[in-house]
């Protein structure tokens, strides 16, 4: 189980990392370029391309976060293997829901 965890970690990351790439790179072109959260969101809205990358982005967050959670739970804390298991799932279950809500508003899904 630790061994497939590990992994799964890792694998995550390697796919996050070109979306914070270009996250960070989107918000430094808009706040160099002065656009505004209402301009930003206006051109995102109902754009597919813009809804699939952000889902990705939170879907491959909401795996990565809770194993790292869970890691220091019972590295740092010495919690037990099955609480901190639990813990992490809440965290990302939580992340999961939160991120997906952002999504669609951004995405023009939802209001």
């Amino acid at each position: 189980m630790e061994a497939r965890l590990f992994a799964l970690q890792r694998l995550t990351a390697m796919v996050m990392a070109p979306f914070v790439l270009v996250h960070v790179g989107i918000i430094l072109y808009a706040v160099r370029g002065g656009l505004t959260a209402g301009e930003i969101l206006s051109r995102t809205q109902g754009n597919w391309f813009w809804i699939v990358f952000y889902g990705l982005f939170v879907l491959s967050v909401s795996i990565h976060v809770p194993i790292g959670i869970r890691n220091i739970l019972i590295e740092w804390l010495r919690l037990g293997r099955a609480a901190a298991s639990v813990v992490g799932l809440v965290f990302g279950v939580a992340l999961l829901i939160l991120g997906l809500r952002a999504v669609a508003a951004v995405g023009g899904i939802v209001q």
